[in-house]
């Protein structure tokens, strides 16, 4: 698309070969007498602790599963624990060169990285800066239980504090890093650089690329790693994230500022194995992972396998990649051999691999190798080992203590009124930017943009001064009012950063980003590869990290192709974190129609239905300008539903148009478009319209007196306004563009009737569209709700219209057929 890059025919068609550079495979040789040239002793024997105490602290679990004690110490723990029992030296190895500012997401097996990498920051460290996040973080909550009876220095409590957080969020404890609400697959710690762990396999790819994308974008310092598993190279989330995070665009059309790859390294923890499914010759075909990174960028992406048994090979490896990002060079994949020796969870027996190749591995355990070949190099004797491991068991025992005594760390009461989960399902801020004491790049002064010119010529309104109805083309339409928001913001807050399916230099599928092109440089206005998981991904990745995200799904048939992004990741991570973290992320979603089955359909209820969600859909530029505003000033992840048949739509309701200044339309409070006495009628979307032209025809034929009102948002809804119609009308009629079967529509409907009892005269009648593929353009009017089928449907079950002659049968005895058919 960019015109900066021709396609050259005679050379595109040359006949040639690719050829691919050597993949190294546990290539680090260095003994630990040589590594005592790069590292001290006293290096060497934390690596060693870090490795037993990750050891310690997965066996406590397997006890606490397995026996319900550790150690004489009653625990009960029914949840998930995925041990990384035998991985220990990938980890530490990893870890040990990190700094605060280099982040890592990790997976359901994490306990072990989110070890490691606290350990490795507490090291880096200085007393003053630990005992201000422990004193700073939820107000001291954890650390007080910690502090009680601390002994020695800041370090060694830090280290208890750790340990005792780790575990206390694992067992569901309201005094864990993340108030109990992320548990065993999803605690995480941020000011040590533990960004969220993931429950989903491959989860934290594509998250993990929006983190370097915010890095990278906003010129932050630090790397970002995404620890996965070796089963994950399947899924498809994690392959999108991998063509997202290696777009040749970074190189070569981004602003020499910040031009170069992603500083991220996608690490795959090799055990060999997802479940029980073995990727070594059975489930996958590729025998050696690191093969992987030859199909995705001329580098390779830098891959190499790294034996994840040594501690020191590891380490060796991130240190190379760490210069590799640094240089402007990543992303980088790495392939870390390991093997854990516990099943996939403790229930696992492991009838899947022979005993004999558990114990082959065992008979290398990286522990104690590496404990033999410290005190083989004279770094240590085998007392000062002995001395590591009573210490370590020590503090083990504390923490469990400590984790499991209900009257020190109890569970948060869900039950009562406000409770944590009712507090932290939205943030509900308003932030007008997320990095105030910074500029925001442009290209131009927003008055100067050409777009902005073009329409200062145009109405506000759908009327003129007269009251004469102006040709759309002469109007501020949706398409213009959304731009007008998005343009103003982008001169607001220097974090936004818009991408999708074309969305530079065409301006949106639909003409919605006409006019950014020339305004925003390419780091903040850039198109994505076809990867729509990976685009909310890392958009989820992104905002975790402190910016904020616009992103687009050309099509609302395409969030099938998001599906977890969406409602296991973008809507989650605000409560899983028990209120720590936002999620100012906006996905702008259009709704299609003449495009039949696979591009014109409404799935607003499928977002409506997942907590966690803001979902709006104005129709109106007024809304779809005040609502933008709200979205982009807010801190909670919102599904924005724009229809296409609306784009050009001008403002008909608001005197004076589309206000050109800020302006916010508050989320969840439906409007009262029209009034009306006799009937009510709810719609979302683009069905206004169809029923204002259906209330026009029951009023002048019929005498039937409706009052309309446009729900704007579907989460949050506030129902008084819908409720002090019915005192009026009695009745009411809902109708939206969604399938009739599990419309949102339906859930307004049953909670109308609760609240507004009294106040019916008849029941709720829902009208949807058909519950069918979307037919053909040519004949849709069969299938989405149209002003005949309004009248049609208020004949037959709200209000019998004199000499009326339905076209469609609405009666009770085809809605029973339909329903039996499953239609």
């Amino acid at each position: 698309m960019p015109k900066s890059q021709m396609l050259d025919p005679v050379q595109l068609r040359k006949p040639g070969f690719i050829e691919f550079a050597p993949i190294p495979i546990n290539q680090y040789r260095k003994t630990i007498r040589e590594e005592l040239q790069r590292y001290t002793g006293d290096d060497l024997l934390r690596m060693h602790r870090d490795m037993v105490v990750i050891r310690a602290f997965e066996t406590m679990l397997n006890d606490i599963k397995l026996r319900r004690s550790y150690e004489g110490i009653e625990c009960v723990h029914n949840g998930p624990a995925h041990l990384s029992i035998g991985q220990e030296a990938a980890a530490v190895g990893q870890a040990f060169h990190l700094g605060i500012d280099d982040h890592i997401y990790g997976s359901h097996r994490s306990h072990g990285e989110i070890l490691a990498k606290g350990l490795s920051a507490i090291d880096k460290l200085d007393d003053n800066s630990l005992m201000h996040i422990m004193q700073s973080y939820f107000d001291g909550q954890t650390l007080r239980i910690v502090e009680k009876d601390a002994a020695g220095t800041v370090k060694d409590l830090a280290v208890a504090f750790l340990l005792y957080g780790t575990l206390a969020e694992i067992l569901g404890r309201e005094t864990g890093f993340n108030k109990g609400m992320g548990g065993s697959m999803h605690a995480f710690f941020p000011p040590f650089g533990i960004y969220p762990n993931n429950a989903i396999v491959g989860g934290s790819a594509d998250i993990s690329v929006g983190a370097a994308l915010y890095k990278k974008v906003n010129s932050k310092p630090g790397i970002v790693i995404g620890n996965i598993g070796d089963a994950a190279s399947a899924c498809g989330p994690v392959w999108e994230g991998l063509c997202l995070a290696t777009m040749g665009q970074y190189q070569q059309l981004w602003e020499e500022k910040h031009r170069g790859g992603l500083p991220l390294i996608i690490n795959f923890y090799d055990n060999f194995y997802g479940m029980g499914g073995q990727t070594y010759g059975e489930t996958m075909g590729f025998e050696v992972l690191a093969r992987i990174g030859v199909a995705l960028n001329p580098q390779q992406m830098h891959a190499e396998r790294v034996d994840g048994y040594n501690p020191l090979a590891v380490a060796d490896a991130i240190l190379r990649k760490k210069e590799t990002l640094e240089n402007g060079d990543g992303p980088v994949l790495l392939d870390t051999l390991t093997y854990r020796y516990s099943g996939h969870s403790p229930s696992d027996q492991s009838s899947y691999r022979e005993r004999s190749e558990i114990a082959a591995w065992q008979e290398q355990d990286p522990i104690v190798h590496f404990a033999a070949g410290l005190v083989e190099a004279g770094v240590c004797d085998q007392d000062a080992l002995d001395k590591i491991e009573k210490t370590v068991n020590a503090s083990m025992r504390a923490a469990c203590k400590k984790a499991s005594d209900l009257s020190l760390s109890p569970r948060t009461d869900l039950k009562k009124p406000s409770c944590l989960l009712e507090c932290t399902m939205y943030s509900d801020l308003k932030v007008d930017s997320m990095e105030p004491e910074r500029a925001p790049e442009t290209l131009m002064p927003k008055e100067e943009n050409p777009r902005v010119k073009a329409l200062a010529k145009r109405n506000r309104s759908a009327f003129d001064a007269s009251g004469q109805r102006l040709k759309d083309s002469q109007c501020i339409g949706i398409r213009d009012a959304l731009f007008e928001a998005i343009l103003d913001r982008f001169y607001v807050d220097p974090t936004l950063i818009a991408y999708g399916e074309e969305n530079r230099d065409w301006g949106g599928a639909f003409a919605v980003y006409r006019g950014l092109t020339e305004a925003l440089p390419y780091h903040r206005l850039f198109n994505a590869s076809i990867s729509e998981g990976a685009i909310v991904g890392s958009a989820v990745g992104y905002a975790l990290e402190g910016g904020r995200a616009l992103v687009e799904l050309m099509y609302c048939d395409f969030m099938g192709r998001a599906g977890d992004e969406l409602f296991n990741q973008l809507s989650k991570w605000q409560s899983m974190s028990g209120g720590l973290l936002k999620m100012p992320v906006v996905v702008r979603v259009s709704v299609g129609n003449k495009y039949g089955a696979q591009h014109s359909q409404d799935w607003t209820s499928i977002a409506a239905h997942i907590p966690g969600l803001k979902v709006v859909f104005p129709a109106t530029p007024y809304d779809a300008k005040g609502l933008m505003y709200s979205a982009l000033r807010g801190t909670d992840p919102v599904i924005f539903f724009e229809s296409q048949r609306l784009y050009g739509h001008p403002e008909e309701f608001v005197p004076g148009g589309v206000p050109n200044e800020f302006y916010e339309v508050p989320f969840g409070e439906p409007v009262v478009r029209k009034t009306g006495d006799d009937l009510t009628i709810l719609t979302v979307g683009a069905t206004l319209y169809r029923a204002l032209e259906a209330a026009q025809e029951l009023e002048e034929k019929y005498r039937v007196s409706c009052e309309i009102i446009d729900a704007r948002s579907i989460v949050p809804f506030n129902y008084e306004v819908v409720l002090e119609s019915l005192k009026k009308t009695g009745r009411l009629l809902l109708t939206s563009d969604a399938c009739e079967r599990g419309s949102c529509l339906q859930t307004m409907a049953a909670k109308i009737t609760q609240l507004g009892f009294w106040e019916l005269d008849a029941p709720p009648v829902v009208l949807g569209a058909r519950n069918w593929i979307t037919p053909p353009d040519e004949i849709e009017d069969a299938f989405f709700p149209y002003p005949a089928d309004i009248l049609d449907v208020v004949h037959q079950h709200i209000i019998p219209l004199a000499g009326y002659q339905s076209r469609r049968d609405y009666s009770e005895e085809d809605l029973k057929r339909r329903a039996a058919q499953g239609i």
